[in-house]
């Protein structure tokens, strides 16, 4: 995969794409990870803003630059998916990541100021996101989140295969909880089915934690996710006990 960010800040991005999972994946050749400078691409003294028609508090980033900076990072023919990272967008969650994974080509574009000039989110873009009913300073951290989420989903970025497909979410139900070494901490002991062998048992054990713990922190979730029988059976025996 390949990836372009736009911004008008490139260095805030040096730290995430050269540490962890990200740098693990561009070693492996998995995906190729790009900044764009915006004001690079500005036709007037490097000026990426300017005050919005109509008046109104705020600047509005100017159509020029971020046009101009899209087309040169897509003038191989082939048109990629043009990410807006916007409040206004689409709430992000695991199944767009998913969907988002399987492109071979994304660009990001974050904005700063008031907004964005109209004509970039008409005949620009092809997804607006957002990643919660908030307003950050701007896309770059947004961006972030949404790449980090992408890329760990990749086919062989993460060392075990079936992490990505466990992950919270990703069933459309919350993960189980996790336990390691050591199996008693100050008095604290592991769930004993945990060390008993019984594979069998540890996964029964996992599918109920995971709908309890769905249950009482997110059921929400249980509107929206395919239940099978047993897991209807531990779901109305939790609200049968609620």
């Amino acid at each position: 995969m390949n990836i372009q960010v736009l911004s008008l800040f490139p260095p805030m991005f040096e730290g995430v794409f050269q540490h962890s999972i990200m740098k693990k994946a561009q070693d492996k050749g998995a995906v190729t990870l790009g900044v764009v400078d915006i004001r690079e691409f500005a036709d007037n003294k490097r000026q990426v803003d300017d005050y919005p028609f109509g008046g109104g508090a705020g600047m509005v980033l100017k159509p020029e630059p971020v046009f101009n900076a899209v087309e040169s990072i897509t003038n191989d023919g082939k048109k990629p998916r043009v990410i807006l990272m916007c409040p206004q967008g689409e709430r992000f969650t695991q199944k767009k990541a998913e969907e988002l994974a399987r492109e071979e080509k994304l660009v990001f574009i974050c904005g700063h100021y008031e907004g964005y000039d109209e004509r970039i989110r008409e005949h620009l873009v092809t997804d607006e996101i957002s990643i919660g009913d908030f307003v950050l300073t701007g896309g770059e951290l947004a961006a972030m989140t949404v790449i980090d989420s992408v890329v760990r989903l990749l086919p062989g970025v993460l060392g075990n295969s079936d992490s990505p497909v466990r992950d919270s979410f990703s069933t459309g139900l919350l993960e189980h909880p996790h336990y390691t070494r050591p199996a008693d901490f100050r008095g604290m002991v592991v769930p004993s089915v945990l060390t008993s062998g019984n594979h069998a048992k540890i996964e029964d054990w996992r599918e109920e934690q995971g709908m309890k713990r769905t249950f009482e922190r997110r059921p929400d979730l249980l509107d929206h996710v395919e239940l099978s029988d047993k897991q209807k059976n531990i779901l109305a025996r939790l609200q049968a006990e609620k």
